[in-house]
């Protein structure tokens, strides 16, 4: 496993007065990013579903009209498509029915939520070679194994680590893990070999299977609030689903390759 640093600078969460202009640009690109597919996508919602209620679009006379029937149809039907199907499917991907219903550290901190997830995978790998990936997760760190491309269109300038690094192996509770250079989230709690959590996000949790392998689980509680409605609209969900799906593979990937090396490695 590699011991060699990569470069780190101290960051606040807020934009430093040096750069301030251009940390606001920073934020509104990344926010752009993350919701400008779904905001596209609401639009789309919304114009085929008022096109078939209002009848317009299912009229026969004109050749355009039957071009697009089928697209406000489409559109008309996706909403329920993804909250009776999609949505039940994504908001419990990989976890079992015990996992999604076991308390988990950091659920005090929204004990009401209006929307949960829970996510896991299994990383055919100990628990002492999972571990070090969730712990030394954060933009300044080793990323967080994901899509590592569709980050930096964001403008999170990620690198995703493939290697554990010893001095990244520790979070200080009320350190900020960033997710981009110009905002992170609070560390609530910190468990060495057992939970990260999240304010914010969530919680991150490992647990032995066996001696040989290991879950992984994902937890997310949003709170009930007036701003749930604005999370949902904006598809939220969605964007957040891609990437934590992707980063629960991307542990599990370099988990199961060091400890192929190990298993390998001349005695």
């Amino acid at each position: 496993m590699s011991t060699e640093p990569r470069e780190v600078q101290d960051r606040d969460v807020q934009p430093r007065s040096t750069g301030e202009k251009s940390s606001y640009v920073e934020i509104v690109r990344a926010f752009g990013v993350t919701i400008g597919p779904s905001l596209l996508l609401d639009l789309f919602v919304a114009a085929s579903t008022l096109a078939v209620i209002t009848g317009r679009i299912m009229r026969p006379n004109k050749g355009s009209t039957r071009l697009l029937r089928p697209l406000a149809i489409l559109g008309a039907v996706l909403p329920w498509a993804y909250a009776l199907i999609l949505r039940p499917w994504h908001l419990k991907w990989g976890a079992t029915e015990e996992e999604i219903a076991k308390p988990l550290p950091g659920d005090e901190l929204v004990p009401n939520p209006a929307i949960e997830s829970t996510r896991a995978i299994t990383v055919n790998a100990p628990l002492d070679e999972v571990w070090p990936w969730l712990a030394q997760i954060g933009q300044d760190r080793g990323g967080f194994y994901s899509y590592e491309w569709l980050e930096n269109l964001a403008g999170c300038r990620m690198r995703n680590a493939d290697n554990v690094h010893p001095e990244w192996q520790h979070r200080e509770v009320g350190e900020r893990v960033f997710l981009h250079p110009a905002f992170g989230l609070k560390v609530a709690s910190f468990e060495p070999g057992r939970a990260i959590v999240l304010e914010g996000w969530g919680t991150f949790v490992v647990e032995p299977i066996d001696e040989k392998s290991t879950r992984v689980i994902i937890r997310s509680r949003v709170p009930r609030r007036l701003d749930v409605l604005l999370y949902y609209l904006l598809t939220f969900e969605i964007p957040h689903f891609i990437m934590e799906r992707r980063m629960l593979l991307g542990i599990k990937e370099r988990a199961e390759r060091a400890e192929d090396k190990q298993m390998t490695a001349p005695s």
